[in-house]
């Protein structure tokens, strides 16, 4: 028996849709999605975030590619133009510089964009197309100096050292500004005497402390917005023989070493940032995006869609166990 030419073309069709690459900005299936994760560079924090990623994709059936921009711009950009051409219909990105945003939704084309680990301007991103998945930065600041004031609530002036992480990354913005509006909110004098960007990086911040001693001025608590940094103090500290039960020195990350340094008694305070927790929520709404679905059921989904948030945590001695 023939076929009628209506039947027969709708066959044909729907063999093309089924082989058309996922680079074709239109919504895939599940099987079909392939990811790529685009990093600034690497630390201790990102590797858990990009572990947690691969994770997630491959229990959800996702094709996923990982790069490392190794802090340059040019590369993070040449990335995003060229994952059209292997076929990926969803970016993870962490920008080398939030100020990069704008070309670098350009070198992807359509392809709708997760961020993660650096959060852009609101104004940047835009429901089902492009979302923020991570913590608020600020209340990680907001916890550092809420830990500041309750153990040094006899203190009505606080001398405050900040180490800050890299000077364009929205971590480091929203950290400090969480620090200095909470400290300040407290009716209490705060003298910032020394506050310099650590970079996120360990001997760089070691070497900015052993700076501030040599100045010989008052030192109250030194607060790192991440615990790399904390730890560079805390080596300086011990160098110049200071006594860390008497000067808390505060972190963020709650990685494998800053946990030690708190059973320790080491370091005073840090935060959970879940770097996993990261991973996983942006993989699950890049393949929402891949899907052409909305992401309104995953948790922690912003009223406007457009950010994915994850709770910090604090951790001292009492519960350093837990993590």
């Amino acid at each position: 028996m023939r076929k009628k030419p209506g039947i027969l073309l709708g066959v044909m069709m729907l063999g093309i849709l089924a082989f058309t690459g996922c680079g074709s900005g239109g919504a895939a299936s599940g099987k079909d999605v392939k990811m790529l994760l685009v990093l600034n560079q690497t630390d201790s924090f990102r590797e858990t975030l990009v572990a947690a990623a691969r994770e997630t994709a491959e229990a959800e059936g996702v094709q996923f590619e990982y790069k490392d921009a190794e802090g340059s711009i040019e590369n993070q950009v040449n990335y995003l133009k060229s994952a059209k051409q292997e076929g990926c219909n969803v970016i993870l990105c962490s920008p080398v510089s939030i100020e990069t945003v704008v070309e670098l939704k350009a070198s992807a084309g359509d392809i709708p964009i997760v961020f993660i680990n650096s959060c852009p301007d609101e104004k940047q991103l835009k429901e089902g197309k492009y979302l923020y998945a991570g913590s608020d930065e600020f209340v990680a600041g907001q916890y550092q100096a809420e830990y500041v004031l309750d153990r040094l609530a006899g203190n009505q002036e606080i001398n405050v050292v900040l180490i800050k992480g890299e000077r364009e990354h929205s971590a480091t913005n929203g950290r400090t500004n969480g620090v200095k509006r909470t400290l300040e909110n407290s009716g209490k004098k705060i003298n910032y005497v020394f506050e310099d960007f650590g970079d996120w990086d360990q001997e760089l911040a070691k070497h900015l402390f052993e700076t501030f001693l040599r100045t010989g001025s008052p030192v109250d608590c030194v607060l790192c917005e991440n615990d790399s940094m904390a730890l560079g103090v805390i080596e300086a500290c011990k160098e110049a023989g200071i006594d860390l039960s008497t000067l808390p020195v505060l972190g963020v990350d709650a990685t494998a070493d800053g946990c030690a340094a708190i059973e320790s008694g080491d370091m005073a305070f840090t935060v959970c940032q879940s770097g996993a927790g990261q991973g996983e929520a942006a993989v699950k709404a890049a393949i929402r995006f891949a899907q052409g679905e909305s992401v309104d059921s995953l948790e922690g989904v912003s009223e406007d869609g457009k950010y994915v948030w994850v709770p910090f945590d604090k951790v001292d001695s009492t519960n350093v166990s837990q993590y």
